[in-house]
């Protein structure tokens, strides 16, 4: 090895795009590689991992396979949807989830098209995402922000997921440049009659698909971790029927529209504007989810779901 530190560090990359390479494209196996570069099979196994977590190669599923399964279609029978995707349910709640969300990302792309608007929802789940998609230029598409924004200590602001996305695909991004809640509604009156932010609302309410989450009414749900509502506020809205959270807005077991005293405190879309969709697509998984997706599918808002195995199982048996 070069003792110079530069060198070095170069010799080092230029073996893992070689290792890369030669194991998914040569189809060489690690013992392989390792005799060809003059490595240890341990050093290869490492490079390879390395070339991953740098994103040098990613590893994607067909969603064809998914969308064939018997499973996605007794789900597309029962509920109506137009497609449906069932990844295996991981190990570990967190697993998951990141399986359910990178088999989102992968999909993702096939449902979009020249010219269309595409309005994105926020929470862990959307913001996953946003992270797994593949760079993929789509022609002359919008990404919009459908909901304001909010601090959160959670790491998933409704603006950077949109912001995720439109880089990854070459879109326009339209974000929504006001909170997502603020005091009083008389502020969120005139917030929305700004002129750049009524252009804002106008790009949300015009969007022709959609890509969002079913949230939970549970305490540990994130509209509470992050504060959008108080455990006292969750309550109230339980004590209604709420099921469900959909960009803010609470829905009962129905899919009805839950309002309440902070709806006309939200900047963003509401319950009406997410139906009608050419794609409404659903990613959510977990059977502490299997209520607020119930909800949403008899709101009307859904035409496509990605959920796990045991979600779609317990979906089925209801």
């Amino acid at each position: 090895m070069p003792r110079d530190p530069i060198q070095q560090r170069q010799q080092i990359e230029d073996q893992i795009i070689e290792a890369a390479w030669a194991y998914y494209h040569d189809d060489l196996n690690q013992s392989e590689i390792a005799e060809k570069l003059g490595l240890s099979r341990a050093t290869v196994v490492n490079y390879l991992g390395e070339a991953r977590r740098r994103e040098y190669v990613r590893i994607s599923l067909s969603p064809d396979v998914f969308r064939e399964r018997q499973i996605s279609s007794e789900l597309r029978e029962k509920f109506g949807l137009k497609e449906c995707l069932v990844v295996p349910t991981g190990e570990t709640g967190d697993q998951t989830l990141s399986r359910v969300a990178r088999a989102a990302s992968d999909w993702l792309p096939q449902l979009l098209a020249r010219g269309d608007r595409l309005g994105v929802s926020w929470g862990e789940t959307i913001f996953k995402v946003s992270q797994y998609a593949e760079r993929r230029p789509i022609p002359e598409i919008e990404i919009v922000q459908l909901v304001g924004s909010m601090t959160t200590p959670l790491g998933f602001a409704a603006e950077t997921c949109s912001a995720n996305l439109a880089q990854k695909f070459d879109a326009t991004c339209i974000n929504l440049h006001a909170p997502l809640l603020v005091e009083q509604p008389g502020l969120a009156e005139m917030l929305r009659a700004e002129p750049v932010i009524a252009r804002q609302l106008d790009a949300v309410r015009t969007c022709n698909k959609v890509l969002f989450a079913a949230g939970s009414c549970e305490p540990d749900s994130h509209v509470v971790r992050c504060g959008l509502v108080s455990l006292d506020l969750l309550e109230a809205y339980k004590a209604r029927g709420a099921q469900a959270v959909i960009s803010g807005r609470f829905i009962d077991a129905e899919g009805n529209a839950i309002l309440g005293e902070m709806d006309n405190r939200i900047i963003g879309a509401d319950i009406a504007q997410m139906k009608g969709k050419d794609v409404a697509l659903l990613v959510s998984a977990g059977l502490d989810r299997v209520d607020p997706i119930l909800a949403t599918m008899r709101a009307g808002i859904t035409t496509h779901l990605v959920t796990c195995s045991a979600t779609a199982a317990a979906l089925l048996n209801t």
